[in-house]
């Protein structure tokens, strides 16, 4: 494997990281979002990874890396509140609120931002071996 894949996997994960980040931040935004009724209520989302591996043999085409597979909503049960003077409120008095939880949303941002720091930090990392490298010949 090439010293110069490490790049492609790098940039690959952090690209990842950052399609998580929007995400959570969507999430965050519409974390106390009401609405009438659950079809019309915000569902956290949260994007699913997969491990790119193609041949990772001598190939010039070969790959690897993370791609992005979809974002998918969340299963969770949706919150249901009775405020029956709210203007959104269904005929019984309750509004339907988004089952984000932002406790967990900060987690998985921290955890996707050191992430990110961390591909940011290989590839400075790698550029400086690279450099030390060439300079071997001098």
């Amino acid at each position: 494997m090439s010293l110069f894949k490490i790049f492609d996997i790098a940039s690959s994960a952090m690209s990842a990281q950052s399609v998580r980040l929007n995400t959570i931040a969507s999430n965050l935004a519409n974390a106390e979002s009401v609405a009438t009724s659950e079809k019309q209520a915000y569902r956290a989302r949260q994007p699913l990874f997969t491990a790119v591996m193609d041949a990772l043999s001598a190939d010039a085409g070969a790959s690897a890396g993370v791609k992005v597979q979809g974002i998918v909503e969340s299963k969770a049960p949706l919150r249901r509140e009775f405020r029956p003077d709210h203007p959104l409120a269904d005929a019984e008095g309750f509004v339907h609120l988004s089952n984000v939880d932002v406790i967990e949303e900060m987690a998985n941002m921290v955890s996707a931002s050191r992430s990110y720091q961390t591909n940011t930090e290989i590839i400075n990392t790698s550029k400086q071996l690279l450099l030390r490298t060439l300079s071997l010949g001098q």
